[in-house]
């Protein structure tokens, strides 16, 4: 199984050594041919505006998105679910293709950065019998506003506000798995890339 972190900028290291300790091959991707045999991508978090401006420089656009139409699982982490959405409400770069409305930092600045506890049904083990809550570090993140009918919520915070979705092949959260000791959201995506 051949994994693919967009590699332009951000927290990717940390995604890929996830993926090696759990045994895929997990590789750095940086020019449109990398895209070529992959079994799935993972957009990680950094900044979405850089994202998009060098993925239109390094003609990454539409080759991702063929990706995606392809049926391949992607798997968007903070500014990664950004480059995923439809609509930020804002002009920039974008994939377009996850039909959900991003607000970005949406929580406020890099100081207003917080972790919680999330129930993720999808992500579902036990601990003592009783379901074992994921810990999310949520740092600028931005958040789901609004989602279209073949989007599936995976995780809320108390107060509603979408935090994971997903929608067939394509999966968003607005915080960092990869920063954490569980490894069930990369175990998750990696079904999904088996199951493919």
């Amino acid at each position: 199984m051949k994994i693919g972190v967009l590699a332009l900028q951000g927290d990717f290291i940390e995604h890929v050594q996830v993926l090696r300790a759990l045994g895929a091959d997990a590789v750095e991707v940086r020019q449109p041919d990398e895209l070529r045999d992959l079994d799935g991508l993972i957009i990680p978090g950094g900044e979405s505006t850089t994202f998009g401006k060098l993925a239109i420089e390094y003609g990454l656009i539409e080759p991702i998105r063929a990706l995606c139409n392809a049926g391949k699982p992607v798997w968007g982490t903070c500014a990664g679910m950004i480059f995923l959405a439809k609509d930020i409400g804002r002009p920039q770069p974008l994939l377009g293709l996850m039909d959900v409305k991003v607000k970005r930092n949406a929580f406020g600045r890099q100081v207003d950065s917080f972790e919680i506890d999330l129930d993720v049904s999808a992500l579902a083990t036990t601990e003592n019998g009783q379901p074992k809550p994921f810990h999310a570090i949520f740092i600028r993140a931005p958040l789901i506003e609004s989602i279209g009918k073949a989007v599936e919520v995976l995780a809320q915070l108390d107060d509603g506000t979408i935090v994971a979705a997903r929608q067939g092949n394509l999966l968003a959260t607005s915080f960092h798995p990869e920063l954490t000791q569980d490894t069930r959201f990369h175990r998750y995506f990696l079904e999904r890339v088996g199951k493919r």
